[in-house]
């Protein structure tokens, strides 16, 4: 059976048990990433000389592969092709590393690389194990304005989509930062057709005259909880308000100052208009001051 064969490929990665090291690396959707497997700074390779070997550990699929005089990748199974890279300059150097492009939640899983030189009777050089972890960050929340199902009860829903991996959700009691208790909440999280989590969460909680309530979606790969509130006032039975973005005090100061300003300028337009009017009034009313002269007698000759 020749090396290059794809039984013999399989074979070598279940048979070899030396020793191998373990990396784990972390990697967005979308992105690309670069999986680790090098030997030391100043190692020199004949391609010639050396096999590689890229494959998932438990699947056992072919990521890619490198095989002296033999430039087809005939066997990389089709997730992978043309999505993961080696470089021949960086093989000479001793870095075995694998480029993989475009990220998807499909590749979390180990990835195993396998170099062996066949000067040394295919012994192994270099074995690394790294772990792939991907992420992808959750939209913002949005809680919908609760409604009353009886006279007795609120509902709340939370919804965000397209994250990885599985969140965790979370309502808070916001006036004291507390965690509501998890019975109360029903969650629906499933896969999307981009591989990604959506979900959506349905609290039930007693009628009180005031609630300040918050849902809470973690991320716990990517250490990030995206918060949002929503706030009732007393009058629930008319129409429930959510305080997600308030105004600040400063933002309608500002605003009442803008409206001030804008009347006082009509103002002072008004009366201006009304000082012109009436001067050119006073003009036209006024004949000077031989209109108030008396006229003299004509005064006949004797």
């Amino acid at each position: 059976m020749r090396l290059g064969s794809p039984g013999l490929l399989l074979l070598l990665f279940s048979s070899l048990r030396a020793d191998t090291q373990e990396k784990e690396v972390r990697a967005m959707v979308g992105s690309d990433v670069e999986l680790s497997c090098a030997c030391p700074e100043g190692s020199r390779f004949d391609l010639n000389d050396v096999y590689v070997y890229w494959q998932t550990s438990e699947s056992k699929t072919v990521v890619t592969y490198h095989i002296p005089q033999n430039s087809s990748l005939d066997n990389v199974d089709s997730h992978y092709r043309n999505r993961a890279l080696m470089s021949p300059a960086g093989m000479q150097r001793g870095d075995f590393s694998l480029r993989l492009f475009n990220v998807t939640p499909q590749d979390e899983q180990k990835f195993h690389c396998l170099v062996l030189s066949q000067s040394l009777g295919f012994q192994e050089v270099l074995s690394v194990v790294v772990t792939l972890h991907v992420a992808a960050n959750f939209s913002v929340p949005v809680v919908s304005t609760p409604h009353s199902p009886s006279q007795d009860e609120l509902t709340f829903t939370c919804t965000s989509i397209n994250g990885y991996p599985r969140p965790n959700v979370y309502w808070i009691n916001k006036t004291d930062n507390s965690l509501l208790d998890q019975a109360l909440q029903n969650d629906t999280v499933f896969l999307n057709t981009r591989g990604l989590y959506d979900v959506v969460s349905v609290l039930r909680i007693a009628r009180t005259p005031s609630l300040n309530i918050g849902c809470c979606i973690e991320n716990v790969l990517l250490r990030q909880n995206l918060t949002v509130g929503s706030q009732t006032g007393n009058n629930i039975g008319e129409r429930d308000k959510i305080t997600e973005n308030p105004v600040s005090t400063r933002e309608k100061t500002e605003v009442t100052w803008s409206v001030l300003a804008v009347l006082c300028l009509l103002v002072a337009v008004a009366v201006a208009i009304g000082w012109v009017c009436r001067d050119r009034w006073l003009r036209r009313s006024y004949a000077g001051v031989w209109a108030v002269r008396p006229e003299p007698e004509l005064a006949g000759h004797v």
